[in-house]
């Protein structure tokens, strides 16, 4: 075959890869990142519609989900240890059993969301929405609830050790027999909280309102209750052994021994 027409062929067939290529490019731009993710060829779907995804017994380990849309998801027994989830909605998400250490979920909404028996060590939830949330049996030792809103959360038998969540709002949440040693409350909002034989041993409960609060048999060794309001605040049987109380408000208290203070 000549030169000249072997030469045409060849620039024949270049033009036509670039002309395959070329079409090529805008369809996988176009891919859907929910359905690449739902597929498992990716763990990132930031911002992604996933309300209703099931995921049970995934692993999303360090997967970036910032944002996302999981609403009614079933993500039990997932592994999302280091995940991204800041600002993400799981409102009445199934996260029961699922190992959410270290994982971030900054502003996140959690609503009627369940995570009995959940890990969230080290996890950072400061400023989350956990409205009614079950937390019961889960461990999130030294977590960040910062500011977190837990109004009517489950967290009876937690174990929240160095845990911190000052500022929160914990108003008529379930603490019972709850493991809270060393954690910081510092200005959290216990309102109508029921802390019946919670421990609660050197914690920071500072400038606390624990106004209506029930610590029936609650062990506050050691704690800080500096400044606290315990106004109508239930401390039957609780252990306030070198707790102290300095500044403390006194209005209709019951006292360990069953005295009423003032």
């Amino acid at each position: 075959m000549p030169r000249a027409a072997r030469e045409r062929i060849a620039a024949g067939l270049l033009l036509g890869l670039a002309l395959v290529i070329a079409l090529a490019l805008p369809n996988a731009a176009r891919a859907d990142p929910r359905d690449a993710f739902l597929a498992g060829a990716t763990r990132d779907c930031p911002r992604c519609d996933l309300h209703g995804a099931a995921l049970k017994r995934h692993d999303l380990t360090g997967a970036d989900l910032a944002g996302a849309d999981l609403t009614g998801a079933t993500l039990h027994d997932a592994k999302l240890v280091g995940a991204k989830l800041a600002g993400a909605n799981l409102t009445g998400a199934n996260l029961n059993k699922a190992d959410l250490s270290r994982a971030d979920l900054r502003g996140a909404t959690l609503k009627d969301a369940m995570l009995y028996a959940a890990r969230l060590d080290r996890a950072v939830l400061a400023d989350a929405d956990l409205t009614s949330v079950s937390l019961g049996t889960a461990r999130a030792i030294g977590a960040d609830f910062t500011g977190a809103v837990l109004r009517g959360a489950d967290l009876r038998r937690a174990r929240l050790p160095d845990a911190d969540l000052s500022h929160a709002d914990l108003s008529g949440a379930w603490l019972d027999f709850v493991q809270a040693r060393g954690a910081k409350l510092r200005g959290a909002v216990l309102t109508g909280a029921s802390l019946g034989q919670a421990e609660l041993i050197a914690a920071d409960l500072s400038h606390a309102r624990l106004t209506d609060a029930d610590a029936l048999e609650a062990n506050l060794r050691d704690a800080d209750l500096t400044g606290a309001d315990l106004t109508r605040t239930r401390l039957w049987k609780a252990n306030l052994f070198q707790a102290k109380l300095d500044d403390a408000q006194f209005d209709d208290t019951m006292m360990p021994d069953g005295t009423m203070r003032p």
